[in-house]
């Protein structure tokens, strides 16, 4: 399964492309892909809580259901809605795929 990237510029997509296949053929380790998806692509915008309530408004979603689509808690969406915590790793992603791809992509 290939998926497609959201690079910086065609540059760097294009650079992007050659580095994951020569990582697919075994001339580049993991550590160094890493770096760079780091260097080449766009990297995920912060959500804060107007952001996060705005999503969860625009796809009809309560705080319990997003939530659970989310596989946190209720008090963390309330508090992120609130300003007392912001979203971080898995759940910043998954925040980003729901805004990009919509409800559908996370079912």
């Amino acid at each position: 399964m290939t998926v497609k990237i959201k690079a910086k510029s065609a540059i760097l997509e294009a650079v992007h492309e050659t580095a994951g296949d020569l990582h697919r053929l075994g001339f580049i380790d993991q550590r160094k892909m890493r770096k760079i998806d780091a260097l080449c692509l766009d990297p995920i915008p912060e959500y804060d809580s107007a952001r996060i309530r705005a999503l969860r408004e625009r796809h009809k979603l309560s705080q319990a259901v997003l939530a659970s689509v989310l596989n946190t808690s209720l008090s963390t969406v309330r508090q992120w809605e609130l300003g007392g915590k912001h979203p971080s790793g898995a759940s910043q992603k998954l925040l980003n795929l729901l805004d990009r791809k919509g409800l559908e992509a996370l079912i």
